[in-house]
């Protein structure tokens, strides 16, 4: 596909590089700031009549130190890719208005300082302001009828705060530090906003019904993440009145949704149908006037996503993770096996189906592409389409290694699913030093994609080693039995199964046993912790934002909700299970570490606080065992600056080079920064392409 000719002028774009400057360049492997800047699509909306697509894409800034978001749009034949907004602070949300014509967005821009609505005619001309709340606005959703766009946001600090704030006298009642968060609505020609939802509670999601006179939405007593599990399926009307209350129990749910008829609301719980907790996520469905819930897809060995109704009542949609691959399937609500209408080696995200349009609309992540919008029409045998193609030339530019599942026999006879990545100049024989990376969650998986800059496969396969992502016990997409092996006892068979899928690669002759390298953040960095406790295998470590004492750690994170089901109970409670807490703490058996390893945390890391890190760290050092503990400022669960992730990834390259490999590593240098040395990759002009 060729770019209109005036996105191929604008200078330093994406475009120019990737179309242009690249054409030239001979095919190499990718370094850690090709990786990083790598653009990334996300949030594809379809326009009503199914003609256009807009979605946002996201570039590395690195004069800002972060992604900045901007909103595209294009044909969903492909043609007439387009630029939408500029603003220096970026753009996301993309909605498009029901009669088509303007798109309203969520932006920062100007002096207010807030997240605000805008709206954008289709056809050309500026963006406008829409509100001008005093707090940042999220989730906006028009009405059907166009005249109004509801939007969430937390209450405003009264000026008695703002004062004392100003003064210094600013102490806070931890855990009590928030506003609820409310139902707003603006009405698009005057702007008047008008409050929907009010009370000791907060809205955490919302749905309009189909037409319009109806709200499904989730409630609970506080916006804090580790409340989700008390929050509720409520409907009411669109005015916020006669709200009724549709499910008690103790299970997170999410993606309420009013039928086409308004009698029914599809929900999604992490529960099965006695609503037990910590089971696949499924669908269920329970009557919009009140009564008993119903599982739908009670025996489906996977884990549901996402879900939509069909415009006509008579399907229901849903995404489910698979293991490995994830896919589009068709249900009927009135019973009977779901439908799978996709299929194929990838990870399809960020869904929505719009119903006036027939047609899906998705993110296809691929191991040799990042992730393309796709479309797939409602017709029966209808084969996913292709939209954007921003990632054409990544195989004509890039080396990118060979990505095959495997399966191989767990700690108790169970089947096991890993992804295997092979060196780059991988030959049939020779054996390979084996980084073995673990996902977080725990529940998750790892699936077919290209991969981000946590895991960096591409750089790691160009430097020799083979890669093992293993879907250990505890994982999604592989029923409940396999998801629930961790209740009641944390590393039980999960830690084991990483270890078989180990000698699996060892046995495969790929991978070398003498060069093991352990990495992984956050659950991965649990399992990191524990992996160097019960084996001296591996001859360099690290450990990204993982857990070294679950008793502390109950009380320091943001969420207990999914751990109280591993060690059967609280901490705190009478009779408490502590021995079974500290049984399953690495800490515990910490002074079996010999293994090399260092240590990576968010200073700002609600989900596993850095204390955790700088527990275990102390610990391995007083023993005398190398290691380093970085702790990088500002950075929540997840690093969100580029020159964190950069340093990262190269702080653990250097670690593995020089512990598992005997060689020294030359660091990569953010772009515009002075060149560290000499090497190649610093020295070639090419490791910032993707600017």
């Amino acid at each position: 596909m060729t770019l209109p000719q005036r996105r191929l002028a604008l200078p330093m774009t994406l475009a120019v590089l990737l179309f242009g400057a690249n054409a030239a360049w001979a095919q190499r492997a990718m370094t850690l700031v090709d990786l990083i800047n790598v653009p990334r699509l996300s949030a594809p909306q379809l326009s009503p009549d199914g003609r256009q697509v807009v979605f946002v894409q996201s570039e590395a800034n690195w004069k800002v130190n972060r992604r900045v978001e901007q909103i595209w749009r294009a044909g969903v034949d492909g043609s007439d890719v387009r630029q939408l907004t500029y603003g220096p602070e970026g753009a996301s949300s993309p909605r498009w208005a029901p009669d088509g014509r303007s798109i309203a967005f969520l932006a920062r821009r100007g002096e207010a300082g807030e997240t605000q609505i805008h709206l954008l005619p289709v056809d050309g001309g500026e963006a406008r302001a829409l509100t001008a709340h005093p707090v940042s606005v999220s989730n906006p959703a028009w009405s059907p009828d166009g005249a109004a766009i509801y939007f969430l946001a937390s209450d405003p600090k009264t000026p008695e705060t703002i004062a004392r704030e100003k003064a210094g006298d600013d102490v806070i009642a931890f855990d009590e530090d928030f506003k609820p968060q409310h139902l707003w609505k603006v009405t698009v020609p005057d702007g008047r906003t008008e409050r929907i939802t009010a009370g000791d509670f907060s809205v955490t999601e919302y749905t309009l019904s189909p037409d319009g006179s109806r709200i499904a939405l989730h409630r609970g007593p506080s916006p804090l993440f580790g409340d989700g599990d008390q929050a509720e399926v409520w409907v009411m009307d669109a005015a916020g009145h006669n709200a009724t209350q549709l499910t008690r129990n103790a299970v997170p749910e999410n993606a309420a949704a009013f039928s086409p008829d308004n009698a029914h609301v599809l929900f999604l719980a992490q529960a099965n149908a006695a609503f037990d907790f910590y089971y696949n996520r499924n669908v269920f469905v329970v009557p919009a006037a009140g009564g008993p819930a119903r599982l739908l897809t009670g025996d489906l060995p996977h884990e549901v996503t996402a879900a939509e109704w069909a415009s006509d009542g008579r399907s229901i949609y849903f995404v489910a993770n698979m293991g490995v691959h994830s896919q589009i399937f068709q249900l009927d609500p009135s019973g009977g096996a779901p439908r799978q209408l996709t299929s194929g080696n990838h990870t399809l995200g960020d869904w929505t189906l719009t119903g006036r349009a027939g047609r899906h609309v998705f993110i296809l992540d691929q191991p040799a592409n990042p992730g393309e919008v796709w479309t797939l029409a409602l017709d029966a045998g209808a084969e996913p389409q292709r939209v954007t193609r921003i990632f054409d030339r990544v195989l004509q530019d890039f080396r990118l290694p060979r990505q095959e599942r495997i399966e191989y026999t767990g700690a108790d006879g169970v089947r096991v699913e890993a992804l295997l990545f092979y060196p780059l100049d991988h030959r049939e024989g020779q054996r390979y030093p084996l980084v073995v990376q673990t996902h977080g969650g725990p529940a998750a998986s790892d699936k077919f994609s290209f991969g981000r800059w946590g895991n960096y496969v591409q750089v790691l396969t160009a430097k020799g080693y083979a890669v093992l992502q293993p879907n250990y016990r505890g994982s999604t997409g592989y029923g409940d039995d396999f998801l629930r092996d961790m209740v009641g006892s944390y590393f039980k068979n999960a830690h084991v199964d990483v270890m078989r899928g180990v000698d699996h690669v060892i046995g495969m002759g790929l991978a070398d046993p003498g060069r093991l390298v352990k990495m992984g953040w956050s659950a991965g960095g649990h399992m990191t912790n524990k992996i160097i406790t019960f084996t001296d295998r591996f001859k360099a470590a690290s450990s990204g934002a993982g857990a070294s004492n679950w008793v502390s750690m109950y009380g320091q994170s943001d969420v207990r909700t999914y751990r109280t089901p591993w060690f059967g109970g609280t901490p705190w409670q009478k009779e408490a299970p502590i021995d079974v807490y500290w049984e399953h703490s690495p800490l515990k058996y910490v002074a079996n570490v010999s293994t090399p390893t260092i240590f990576i945390v968010g200073g700002e890391d609600v989900r596993v606080p850095p204390a955790q890190s700088v527990e275990m760290f102390r610990a391995v050092r007083s023993n005398g065992v190398p290691t380093h503990l970085y702790i990088a400022p500002r950075q929540p669960h997840g690093f969100q600056e580029l020159r964190h992730q950069l340093f990262k990834m190269n702080v653990e390259l250097d670690w593995f080079e020089r512990h598992a490999m005997g060689r020294p590593y030359v660091w990569e240098s953010a772009p515009g920064d002075p060149v560290q040395s000499a090497s190649p990759t610093a020295s070639s002009g090419r490791a910032g392409q993707w600017r």
